[in-house]
């Protein structure tokens, strides 16, 4: 067999033994305990290897402005108000280069696919929308970038900003996304981007119901929108701590629909967290989604970044393992099942949510491996298992050598 590398002693998900990876072409040719070729090896050491983390939600375009925000009341009205002003100052170059902080930290943690949402409006111009096309072609080597235009301070009350969104899926956008709450006509907003999508026949992201009243949910309105239009199976929502303030029996309820028309979830642990509950004295909520409910109703659930370094979440390290232990931790998980499927939010079911095609380590698909310092998906996520290596078609892109102690 003509092989052009051999990634050997690897694990893979669902099975005991150690085996290798040949790969020819940028594809996964052949996989077994010992293959005997004359090819090039990169001993794995026991690690397992996986198809890669998967970024469902994050925001690369007002990443680490820490150093021009003031945090002072920790809200999401802050946080909105902070970042509008900051961006009108944004230049091409300024969003590049603090992306391009984010995109390498990330690839650095496993993560080789993610969804990026550039804010586009009559501040933001179409600047961050430029340095964010550059980057994904510069770094199109190591992660698949998608991007979503959106809409973060409202529609309806500024319809320049809907034909910028227009614009911008001529522009290398490749998805469109909104935000009902900031906008005075939540039902409205909606509307107009679903119009938008099948203008151009891109897929559908929300950032929704971010608070904790359990009444006055916009989940509904998405619901009938995507029957309407006809888009089950390509709408995501983001957030949505609503949620967390509703009784079981209404989360099973909207759970039962979300599945049956094909909305995903995009939980986000770390923002989430850190803005929702701050009019609380005691017993402060967690405020985070129940992802793991939604997910045993059918509905394709991921947990994701969202920002980094700025109001928002004024902390991150772009490890998706990281943020799949937070879930695990904020939402009680402990049996390794549970935890398995933690891990799957982060990488085989966020896949599924951006409808990657191409996604899992078989022969004949593509060969995107990472390898990750643990035995299993569950022990991965307890222990937050460092990330070792990664390929992308068959090319390495980083290595990550094991820590070792020094002894005297």
């Amino acid at each position: 067999m003509s092989l052009d590398m051999i990634l050997s002693n690897v694990r893979l998900l669902g099975r005991e033994e150690l085996v290798d990876l040949g790969v020819q072409n940028g594809r996964i040719a052949a996989i077994a305990p010992f293959l005997n070729a004359e090819a090039p090896r990169w001993d794995g050491g026991g690690a397992l290897a996986f198809p890669g983390f998967v970024d469902s939600h994050v925001h690369l375009d007002k990443a680490c402005i820490l150093d021009r925000c003031a945090i002072c009341e920790g809200t999401l009205t802050e946080a909105i108000q902070q970042t509008a002003a900051a961006k009108a100052k944004f230049t091409v170059e300024d969003v590049y280069a603090r992306a391009k902080r984010v995109l390498e930290k990330a690839i650095l943690q496993g993560t080789n696919r993610m969804r990026t949402f550039v804010e586009v409006d009559p501040r933001a111009g179409f600047r961050s929308l430029e340095a964010i096309t550059a980057l994904r072609a510069d770094y199109s080597h190591a992660i698949d970038l998608e991007i979503c235009a959106f809409a973060q301070e409202g529609l309806t009350q500024e319809m320049d900003t809907f034909a910028m969104l227009d614009a911008s899926l001529n522009l290398g956008a490749t998805l469109v996304g909104g935000c009902p709450y900031a906008d005075p006509d939540p039902g409205q907003h909606i509307s107009l981007i679903f119009e938008l999508a099948r203008k151009h026949d891109v897929d559908v992201d929300f950032h929704l119901d971010f608070d904790l009243d359990p009444s006055g949910s916009a989940i509904p309105a998405v619901l009938r929108a995507t029957e309407t239009y006809g888009y089950g199976g390509r709408v995501s929502i983001g957030h949505v701590s609503k949620l967390s303030a509703m009784v079981p029996e209404d989360v099973q309820n909207i759970a039962r629909h979300m599945s049956d028309a094909g909305v995903a979830l995009s939980v986000l642990p770390a923002t989430d967290l850190f803005l929702m509950g701050r009019d609380r004295t005691k017993l402060v909520p967690r405020g985070m989604a129940p992802a793991d409910v939604l997910r045993k109703q059918g509905v394709v659930t991921s947990v994701a970044t969202n920002n980094v370094l700025n109001p928002f979440t004024p902390f991150g390290d772009a490890s998706l393992s990281r943020m799949a232990n937070m879930f695990s931790n904020v939402a009680q998980l402990s049996r390794d099942s549970d935890l398995e499927a933690a891990f799957a939010m982060v990488t085989s079911d966020a896949a599924r949510l951006m409808r990657v095609p191409d996604y899992g380590i078989e022969i004949g698909g593509v060969a995107d491996v990472v390898l990750i310092d643990g035995p299993d998906a569950a022990s991965a996520v307890r222990e937050i298992a460092p990330v070792l290596a990664g390929w992308k078609a068959g090319k390495q892109t980083f290595e990550r050598p094991r820590a070792r102690l020094i002894k005297p």
